[in-house]
């Protein structure tokens, strides 16, 4: 991948980035458990994005 990338394909990666990160522990410790896994969890190598 490129060094330098445009701004929209950054922003659209750092976006997968954040969304692909574990659930906070107070928010399963606030919620009972009830929210413990991502909605959309997304693996680096079996799944590619559309950046």
């Amino acid at each position: 991948m490129a060094r330098s990338k445009p701004l929209g394909k950054k922003l659209r990666l750092i976006s997968a980035y954040r969304s692909n990160r574990a659930t906070p522990v107070w928010v399963i410790v606030k919620t009972m458990r009830k929210f413990r896994r991502r909605p959309k969890p997304r693996h680096w190598r079996r799944s590619r994005l559309k950046a």
